[in-house]
């Protein structure tokens, strides 16, 4: 059975990366999600895709450059499905107290390797204090994150996040020791699915949101589908 992951919640029907679109994948019924991580200047995880702040939250600057008390006051809704509430950013710590998702991945963008090493011993440490660090896998395409994760914090779950081909996506997971592979859709042929689950990878396809496609992938017999519309994957692949 394919399993359904919301991407940054459900970003096809609230806005991304906040607590309200969290919310809304699991009145579904899905209880596994797909998020971005940045640091706040002042150290803290915040949920938010892009490095600055202007497409979300029309905001200027980056997120690094604020501290995390000041973005949680930013209204995130601008990017996404129009909504009548404002929706902050969230810390990761506020999604861990309240939603209960069976798993979770946790997407850290490209850092240099100081930021990279400071990034995962945050997950480590939150996802230790909240008792769920067999619930997360952290995921990225950066090399630098991965190095990271296999040297600061091993005993994590890790992924690697492949969007083109330029490399060989099963090769390059097994050299960081990943557990999971998040395949761009449009990498996912039945040959290399297969041989990524033969080496022992988790293989999660994204972003699907036609229905077609998903019952095509879940044919193929992928593991996961990340889509940005979790009712609609609900209502096409089970039962």
């Amino acid at each position: 059975m394919t399993q359904i992951y919301g991407h940054r919640g459900a970003k096809g029907e609230a806005p991304e990366n906040t607590l309200t679109s969290f919310q809304r994948c699991l009145e579904h019924g899905v209880r596994r999600c797909e998020l971005d991580l940045h640091l706040s200047r002042d150290g803290e995880l915040m949920v938010i895709h892009d490095p600055t702040l202007k497409r979300t939250t029309g905001h200027r600057g980056k997120v690094v450059e604020h501290d995390a008390a000041d973005l949680v006051g930013y209204d995130a809704r601008k990017g996404g499905p129009g909504w009548k509430a404002p929706c902050p950013i969230p810390r990761l710590d506020e999604l861990f107290e309240r939603c209960d998702f069976e798993h979770w991945q946790l997407e850290v963008k490209s850092a240099s390797k100081v930021r990279a090493a400071r990034t995962v011993e945050a997950i480590a440490a939150l996802t230790e204090r909240h008792g769920i660090t067999d619930k997360i896998t952290v995921t990225s395409s950066s090399r630098e994150v991965l190095s990271a994760l296999q040297r600061h914090t091993p005993h994590l779950s890790r992924g690697l996040v492949a969007e083109y081909a330029w490399l060989d996506p099963i090769k390059v997971a097994r050299h960081y020791g990943c557990d999971l592979l998040a395949l761009n859709w449009t990498l996912c042929t039945p040959e290399r699915l297969l041989k990524a689950q033969k080496e022992g990878l988790h293989v999660s396809v994204w972003t699907v949101n036609e229905p077609a496609l998903m019952r095509r992938l879940a044919d193929f017999g992928a593991d996961s589908i990340i889509t940005d519309f979790p009712g609609l994957a609900v209502a096409t692949l089970q039962p």
